[in-house]
């Protein structure tokens, strides 16, 4: 008896995600069937560059023709989208009689805004890549080895499992109603980071006259080095600098520095120190001046506080 065949997978959107995605699976010999945008030019681009897929104006087109239908829309349009679609009930034959599941890929959204389509027989779920899209082809060999977050039941959850695999990722199981603390908390890997890299970008300007592409040429090595060290050995392992050395002087001289720049530069830098005193307390020897530090971190934050509550409201450097 032979196996089934791969189901039939359509995308509503054809953006960064929707091209990484139909790429891929296409790869992996899953049949990309069926694409539809709000721009017919980008649906019809990315339909072209997929062996048997169509591009279709209508999105329900993408329902009555694919089997899984991927959204790939922004957040303000998934509910939206979502409710204008209609599914037919299961046939009782083995003939095609469209789409049997409906899955959005945004972090942050409920499965629950897919509840029309769940409703009318539909199985629904969530399948988001931790990935930040570049728009180029080197995002499909970039994406291998990231991890995939699914939320979804039965039938369905087995083969989004199967899907993050074709794209050689990881599957991440996430709980119900949880997406907005899962989502949030990923910014720490992703835009925060880069939010870290231009606050010593500005600092190094200011302070030193670096241009930008100077100071990213230097960072970037050691902020991919700290990547690979933390892969190897954990956080708390690959935790550098004075907290890790349990350097308070230079630590107190840091903040102190920063204090004297005024705005929300001493916070910033106190909050992130509070975080790598935590690191640095998992270690199996932590330095003995850690309190000391923490104590010094706690000064620096209650003084930044009070003086940001006595600045304007437009006045902070965020």
């Amino acid at each position: 008896m032979s196996a089934n065949p791969p189901p039939r997978i359509g995308f509503i959107g054809a953006g960064r995600l929707a091209s990484c995605l139909a790429h891929g699976f296409s790869r992996a010999a899953y049949p990309v069937v069926a694409v539809a945008s709000r721009t017919p030019e980008s649906a019809a681009g990315l339909a072209g560059q997929i062996p048997g897929c169509a591009a279709y104006a209508d999105p329900q087109q993408v329902v009555d023709n694919a089997d899984i239908v991927f959204l790939a829309v922004p957040d303000d349009r998934i509910g939206t989208t979502a409710n204008i679609l209609r599914f037919a009930a299961p046939a009782a034959t083995n003939e095609s009689h469209g789409a049997w599941a409906l899955v959005h890929c945004s972090g942050a959204s409920p499965v629950e805004l897919l509840d029309r389509a769940r409703e009318q027989g539909a199985a629904t779920g969530g399948f988001h890549p931790l990935y930040l899209f570049g728009g180029s082809q080197a995002d499909l060999a970039r994406i291998a080895g990231c991890s995939v977050t699914i939320e979804a039941d039965g039938k369905l959850k087995e083969v989004l499992v199967a899907l993050a695999g074709a794209l050689g990722c990881h599957p991440l199981s996430i709980p119900r109603g949880s997406r907005m603390l899962y989502h949030g908390a990923a910014h720490y890997a992703a835009s925060f980071a880069l939010c870290g890299l231009a606050e010593c970008v500005q600092l190094w300007r200011d302070g030193l006259g670096f241009d930008e592409n100077d100071a990213l040429r230097a960072l970037l090595p050691m902020l991919a080095g700290t990547i690979e060290t933390a892969r190897d050995n954990g956080l708390a392992g690959a935790l550098a600098g004075p907290v890790s050395r349990g350097d308070g002087g230079v630590v107190e001289k840091q903040l102190a520095t920063m204090e004297a720049l005024g705005g929300d530069h001493a916070m910033l830098y106190a909050l992130m120190t509070r975080r790598a005193v935590a690191l640095a307390r998992q270690r199996s020897r932590p330095p003995a001046s850690l309190d000391a530090i923490g104590d010094a971190v706690e000064a620096t934050l209650a003084r930044a506080a009070h003086e940001m509550d006595s600045l304007p409201k437009d006045a902070g450097n965020a």
